[in-house]
């Protein structure tokens, strides 16, 4: 009985142990996460490196400059023909008023689309979703002609102005947003909505008190992905914005790339990597709400 039970336990070990296949397939995967993370990892290094390289080149002292220092940091801040400071709060004050407008009229509407029903719906939300198959480029001559045109009688609504590309930016967003907002609103329980209007309550009381704060994920997910592609939008705001002091830090940049500075790495890389702190700020801290607010409405209940 003893040698039964013995001969069955080394079976289960034999059968537990990895086979050469599968030590194969988790080394193939390791070496590919490997890659991915260098791939991603490595430029940012780079940049970074080269921002505090005195030099003011790509190549030389490639991750371990010598002498790093911030002398690009300062040169680029007291540069008097390129505000930089101005251009990064511009495109603060742009991405923010974007996102918060954005996040209100996407919640009011996926709740709107999602609870009500009405004649026009199903076409409302049919239109939204081909709307979003087209390129936002397509339209770019359309949005130029037409903010030319306001601009004639709103002279704060018209080109070169941040109220304009505020426009463009939060009606371009709602499309994808609503729908996202909607998915997540449907996977709610409905009897919520119900219990509160028998206990009195209107159905802003109701979205305000009961269903707002079930969507944080959702309205993280949509702050933050607004924040990002309006921050880092550089076709638009290319084409709409002119003066110097309305620019954006993305245009401001593309600026660098003249007789006079087209070679001076330093500065456009110190550039980069300040541009690039509001985004790790706001995503690290957030990934984890973005993530479920992406995921959570593919189920429903």
């Amino acid at each position: 009985m003893n040698n039964v039970q013995n001969l069955s336990a080394s079976r289960e070990d034999r059968a537990r142990l990895p086979m050469p296949g599968k030590i194969a397939g988790l080394a193939f995967r390791y070496v590919i996460a490997i890659v991915l993370v260098l791939f991603a990892v490595i430029p940012a290094l780079w940049v970074v490196s080269a921002s505090l390289n005195p030099a003011k080149s790509l190549i030389g002292g490639t991750f371990f400059p010598r002498n790093p220092g911030i002398i690009n940091y300062q040169e680029l801040l007291s540069n008097p023909f390129f505000p930089y400071a101005t251009w990064f709060l511009n495109s603060l004050k742009i991405a923010s008023i974007t996102t918060v407008l954005t996040v209100f009229l996407t919640c009011l509407s996926g709740y709107t689309l999602s609870r009500f029903r009405f004649a026009g719906r199903r076409g409302l939300m049919m239109t939204i979703l081909i709307l979003n198959v087209f390129p936002s480029i397509l339209a770019m001559v359309a949005i130029f002609s037409m903010l030319q045109q306001i601009g004639l009688y709103i002279s704060w609504l018209g080109l070169d102005t941040h109220a304009a590309l505020i426009f463009i930016y939060v009606t371009g967003s709602m499309g994808i947003n609503v729908l996202l907002v909607k998915a997540y609103v449907d996977s709610i329980p409905l009897e919520l909505d119900e219990s509160a209007l028998v206990d009195g309550a209107t159905h802003w009381q109701t979205f305000r008190h009961i269903i707002l704060p079930i969507m944080t994920p959702i309205v993280i997910t949509v702050g933050v992905l607004t924040f990002i592609a309006a921050y880092g939008d550089f076709v638009i705001a290319r084409v709409l914005l002119r003066s110097s002091e309305n620019l954006t830090v993305m245009v401001g940049l593309q600026l660098f790339q003249t007789d006079r500075f087209d070679q001076d790495f330093g500065m456009i890389t110190a550039g980069a990597v300040l541009a690039a702190i509001p985004i790790i700020l706001i995503y690290i801290p957030l990934q984890r709400y973005v993530i479920d607010g992406l995921t959570a409405g593919a189920v429903k209940g």
